[in-house]
């Protein structure tokens, strides 16, 4: 039986008929968006943020997983609230958010969706995934608010690298495909994904309906940092509009 860390376990919550699926990040956990999940349920929504496969246990769990691996496990969250839902929207923090853009490319009745500092260019990654040893400092807890730590991994395996950016490769490759509303939450002082990718993603994409809301008093983890209220807030908006539209 696998051990998951505390806080790191998966979410689920019926509510209406109109589902919200949640994805955490690289080598991070669910209590990362756990805030999202919380208020989202609150709001009445049915509510899905699956833990990623060799997330939340042990970097060594991490290495054996692939970026295959992850997608399989948002789909399957995906088919979980389509059995109950009639609309859905997704969200996501870092890779998660480019889960995000991924399900939105392949899946054209997901409603809406809102990355969040996500990545699809990550120039600093292809240096890393040539290093020779088997770990490397971890990524995780860049927040600004004091005394705010995330669970997540203290070391990176370098294999799990090299699956990010095939993943990130495939996303960059598919933004075209996406035409459903899409917010873009964005932190000017990240320091894991340059901020740039949020202007990639916004000049590529072929939604109609677009917008870029920027979290400037948050580093990368801006779902545990000073914008949380805001963020909740104006996700919550966007599912509030586009719910009815067909």
């Amino acid at each position: 039986m696998v051990n998951i860390l505390e806080g790191a376990e998966p979410f689920y919550k019926e509510g209406s008929n109109i589902g919200i699926l949640i994805s955490h990040g690289f080598t991070g956990s669910s209590q990362s968006v756990f805030p999202l999940a919380e208020a989202y349920s609150a709001a009445g929504y049915t509510v899905c943020l699956p833990r990623l496969k060799g997330h939340g246990t042990t970097e060594q769990d991490m290495e054996q997983s692939t970026y295959k691996d992850w997608i399989t496990s948002i789909e399957e969250g995906y088919e979980k609230l389509k059995k109950t839902c009639d609309a859905i929207f997704m969200t996501g923090l870092s890779m998660g958010g480019t889960l995000t853009l991924y399900m939105a490319a392949k899946h054209s009745d997901i409603r809406g969706i809102i990355p969040i500092n996500a990545a699809v260019i990550l120039p600093g990654m292809h240096e890393a995934a040539e290093s020779s040893v088997r770990f490397i400092e971890g990524i995780g807890s860049d927040i600004k608010k004091p005394n705010i730590k995330e669970v997540a991994y203290s070391k990176t395996p370098v294999k799990s690298i090299k699956e990010i950016i095939k993943l990130i490769r495939i996303v960059e490759e598919s933004l075209y495909k996406i035409n459903c509303p899409v917010l873009v939450f964005v932190s000017p002082d990240d320091h894991v994904v340059p901020p740039y990718n949020a202007d990639v993603i916004m000049d590529t994409i072929h939604s109609a309906e677009k917008e870029k809301i920027l979290t400037e008093e948050s580093y990368h983890v801006s779902t545990l940092d000073n914008d949380q209220a805001m963020i909740i807030n104006k996700s919550l908006e966007f599912f509030k509009n586009h719910s009815m539209k067909n």
